[in-house]
């Protein structure tokens, strides 16, 4: 595809982080079991990335990193929209 040719790296990731964040709130938003079910999301992300081959130094860095960023990119405001 042209498109994958002329975006750089960077922007698949965000392409691709995007897309699997608005497929995550729609299964917030269905989930009629658990009382918790981004905490589910994000551990099945966590094995499947172990499953997938990342080590598990990898993922808890990563994750970790995402967290201590947070509040920049956030700008101390909770929730967005609210």
């Amino acid at each position: 595809m042209a498109d994958e040719l002329e975006t750089p790296w960077e922007g698949k990731c965000r392409e691709e982080a995007h897309a699997f964040a608005k497929r995550c709130a729609q299964l917030y938003a269905e989930n009629p079991y658990s009382e918790r079910p981004l905490e589910r999301i994000i551990n099945d992300l966590m094995t499947e990335l172990w499953d997938t081959g990342f080590s598990q130094t990898e993922i808890s860095a990563a994750f970790l990193d995402a967290m201590v960023d947070m509040p920049r990119y956030a700008a101390g405001v909770e929730r967005r929209g609210g």
